[in-house]
């Protein structure tokens, strides 16, 4: 029994290194690398446990001169270590000695290779319970369960769940990570669908992925352009990789071999301990990213995600009628000036303003010599609702210093005022980018007194010339917009927030204006068409 903390064997003649050699890298006359050191770290060992601390956890370390890549070969894997690091679970039970192959890959293709054996102690042997949570008989299928507050989250290193950052209900929709199914199978492979929704009628490999700027490109170069530090929707495709259950320091962990992830590409380990597993169906993961910054956190399901109860439309306005809008559901706000947003346009009811015609409501703003008239119509004191799915179908003006907005207030706007009563902002678009819109939440700070707002926007590049469907979905839990049903904002509703009781639409062009700004001086008139205004519940 060797009980030294590794072994290694060098073999530097030309004949081991042809034969070790699995593939032809060599092409042209580019030199080979050189000077290739390979060590390894066996975790927990010490003088009283030579092998390790039974966890199986090995970290190896290759460098070379003249290398810019690596790839391992051990224990029937093969991996590519960009860096030549490589941190992996032998999960064979008892002291077992493993050969490890590295061929360091310079220009061109040319390679060195060099072997160690490590001998590492695994005493871990997973619960037939976790095994059955797992895999069941054969196979499960899990996803990040997104429909629950803190499915993904950030932290400290050693922090608690989420420290600084839970997403909340389907924040991250508009990403390739929700669409991911892993299926754990009990012979120890690992599958990654990366898009559970494109396989009918035919089987189709191809989808994407959610991952962190500076460690998904591990996986390959791309050309997508980062969100803040996110790269959103990273094209990927379907792969297999293995899996072991190890518990180092008694903490449950699933290991995944090569570049196998779960949820978010934090790059790392590719290890993810479970934190808890106490909540039927469900684990909560936490993994460490490969800059050693964070925690990042997930919360998988088996389960696929329920429907819910099917939603009813009750209440509508199809502008199917010629001539003034049906004053059952509209009225009006009258006046200039915009209510202090610095708006130069004088609102009217007048029909060169506002009509429903061919199945549309069209409101036009227009020039007329002294300045701007346009129309804002309000559902107040008579439709209002409390939660439910609001779809509203629209194209938009196209002219710069344009406002368009499709929005609500708090039916208590007349009491309570404005920021207090909350504003759900459905569709907003600047004057002078229509390539973008905007969804908006604003209400009451109640620590400083002010406006409190939180919102995102999408491109959406023939919103001008064509209908889309501007929508908001709005429940206890979430208010979320979305256009032509892809989520872009979500905000986690909460009692603290005005957004639990009815709300009033606001249908409106606004001319210039802190969100309109300059007007284009040619301006004679423009439009926005709605064809309908729906609300399900």
């Amino acid at each position: 029994m060797k009980n030294i903390k590794y072994i290694i064997t060098l073999f530097f003649s030309l004949v081991f290194l042809v034969s070790c050699e699995e593939e032809n890298y060599q092409f042209g006359d580019l030199t080979a690398p050189t000077n290739l050191q390979v060590s390894a770290e066996i975790i927990g060992q010490d003088t009283a446990n030579p092998f390790g601390d039974g966890s199986g956890n090995v970290n190896f370390t290759a460098t070379a001169d003249n290398a810019i890549t690596y790839r391992y070969s051990y224990n029937g894997d093969q991996e590519i270590a960009a860096n030549g690091e490589l941190a992996y679970a032998f999960s064979n039970l008892g002291i077992n000695t493993y050969t490890v192959t590295v061929i360091a890959i310079g220009p061109g293709g040319n390679s060195t290779s060099a072997t160690i054996e490590v001998e590492v102690l695994a005493t871990y042997s997973a619960p037939a319970d976790l095994l059955a949570i797992l895999h069941g008989n054969e196979s499960k299928t899990w996803r990040v369960k997104s429909e629950k507050a803190g499915h993904f989250g950030l932290g400290p290193v050693g922090g608690a769940p989420t420290e600084w950052y839970a997403a909340g209900p389907s924040e991250k929709a508009a990403t390739g990570m929700y669409d991911d199914r892993y299926v754990f199978h009990s012979d120890g492979t690992f599958t990654h669908v990366t898009n559970s929704v494109n396989d009918d009628p035919t089987e189709d490999v191809t989808g994407t992925i959610f991952g962190r700027v500076g460690l998904v490109e591990e996986l390959g170069p791309h050309n997508e352009t980062p969100n803040g530090d996110d790269i959103e929707n990273y094209p990927y495709s379907d792969y297999s990789e293995n899996w072991t259950l190890t518990a180092p320091g008694g903490n449950e962990t699933i290991n995944l071999s090569g570049l196998g992830f779960i949820g978010y590409y934090t790059g790392g380990s590719h290890s993810y301990e479970i934190y808890d597993r106490s909540v039927a169906n469900e684990l909560l993961l936490r993994t460490t990213d490969g800059n050693n910054g964070f925690d990042w956190w997930f919360i998988i399901t088996s389960e696929e995600e329920e429907t819910g109860t099917e939603l009813e439309l009750v209440w509508s306005d199809e502008f199917d009628t010629n001539g003034t809008p049906n004053p059952a559901n509209w009225t009006y706000d009258l006046g200039a000036g915009g209510w202090g947003n610095q708006e130069l346009q004088t609102y009217t009811d007048n029909a060169e303003n506002v009509i429903v015609d061919n199945g549309s409501l069209i409101i036009t703003a227009k020039a007329n010599g002294s300045g701007y008239t346009s129309a804002r119509l309000k559902s107040e004191g008579l439709q209002s609702f409390t939660y439910g799915k609001m779809e509203i179908r629209a194209k938009l003006p196209a002219s710069q210093g344009t406002w368009p907005a499709i929005w609500m207030l708090g039916s208590n706007f007349s009491t309570v005022g404005w920021p207090t009563c909350g504003e759900i902002d459905i569709m907003e678009q600047t004057g002078w980018d229509k390539n973008i819109s905007l969804g908006t939440c604003h209400w009451l700070d109640s620590g400083s007194g002010t406006n409190a707002s939180f919102g995102e926007t999408t491109a959406i590049a023939n919103a001008a010339t064509e209908f889309h469907v501007y929508s908001l979905d709005w429940s206890e839990q979430s208010v979320k917009i979305s256009v032509d049903d892809v989520p872009f904002m979500t905000l986690t509703n909460s009692s603290n927030l005005p957004f639990n009781a009815d709300f009033f639409f606001i249908l409106n062009i606004a001319m210039g204006g802190t969100l309109g700004g300059d007007i284009d001086p040619a301006f004679t008139e423009d439009t926005m068409e709605i064809d309908y205004v729906r609300v399900y519940q």
